[in-house]
């Protein structure tokens, strides 16, 4: 089953007053204000939906609230049922301290679509399209990773861009992407935007590799089911937190997850710019108005379009 269009320009909204709400603090130098900002818009819209959404990607669990936790319900809870991964702010630093790629996002699809990934680490490898299927395996090892994606991407390997998270955990990758003298481009954080980086018709970089945020594994995932592009992410687990994940009904701690493994179906999927990144815009404060930016994708529409919007204050 498709999920009807008519819901789309809903979804942006929810995005778009979360990008409006945290673009209030950008350089404010207060993380949890900013995230604030952009949860209780959010669930305000999203509330608003004739919809029965269930929070499966949130921000923690139950009594975490008031973030937007697994297992909230959302909605009028009339209507279709939707699984919904969400971040309301993806860069609270980025916000705080005013720098670039700060967004809202959410993805959503049918229910039972989307995978429940705790809040956890998950090991990454992330490429573009156009590549042939399941060419990357975390267990492969970094060096024949990259001689694989040279080969079909029909590049020399130094000439191969590599997007990482910088932390100590991946100093190892890190060295031997500088052996293969592979071009390393670090980001300090914005798991989901490095990892998108490698979309697109003049992608940034070739393939995103670092252990970042199961969450935002998923989210990722969304994007890619709709853009094209593979993933491939296995969820880092310590004894606590495969209780956690166990009653997400996750059983296999050493699972690879692909694509088709974290997001079946249809899928929408928007992200909003409170600061201006690689995915979009950030909000234009135009004094009596609002500007926003967002990158839309919906899979069964072939929808893939950037948009603006004005919102009066």
């Amino acid at each position: 089953m498709a999920i009807d269009k008519k819901f789309l320009n809903l979804f942006i909204k929810a995005t778009e007053k979360a990008a409006i709400g945290a673009s209030k603090f950008i350089g404010k130098k207060d993380k949890i204000a900013a995230d604030k900002g952009a949860v209780d818009p959010m669930r305000r819209e999203l509330n608003k939906i004739n919809m029965q959404g269930t929070v499966v990607i949130g921000e923690g669990e139950m009594d975490e609230a008031p973030m937007l936790y697994i297992g909230e319900r959302l909605g009028t809870l009339n209507g279709p049922e939707f699984d919904i991964a969400v971040d309301p702010l993806e860069g609270t630093k980025f916000t705080a301290n005013g720098q670039p790629n700060a967004f809202s996002v959410l993805a959503i699809s049918e229910k039972n679509c989307l995978l429940s990934a705790p809040d956890t680490y998950m090991e990454k490898i992330v490429i573009g399209n156009g590549l042939p299927k399941n060419l990357m395996d975390l267990d492969n090892g970094v060096e024949n990773n990259i001689r694989l994606l040279a080969e079909a991407k029909n590049k020399k390997i130094s000439d191969i861009q590599a997007c990482v998270l910088k932390r100590p955990r991946h100093d190892h990758i890190v060295k031997i992407l500088n052996d293969l003298k592979v071009k390393i481009n670090f980001i300090t954080d914005g798991d989901i935007a490095g990892a998108l980086s490698v979309i697109g018709d003049k992608p940034k970089n070739d393939i995103y590799y670092s252990t970042g945020g199961g969450p935002e594994g998923v989210i990722v995932a969304a994007a890619l089911s709709c853009y094209g592009g593979q993933i491939q992410g296995r969820l880092v687990l310590n004894d606590e937190e495969k209780i956690r994940a166990k009653k997400l009904g996750i059983t296999d701690f050493k699972k690879k997850y692909n694509i088709d493994d974290m997001v079946k179906g249809d899928v929408i999927f928007c992200a909003t710019g409170v600061t201006s990144g690689d995915l979009a815009n950030g909000v234009k404060d135009l004094g009596n108005e609002y500007e926003v930016n967002s990158f839309v994708l919906h899979k069964s529409e072939n929808t893939i379009k950037n948009i603006k919007n004005i919102y009066n204050k």
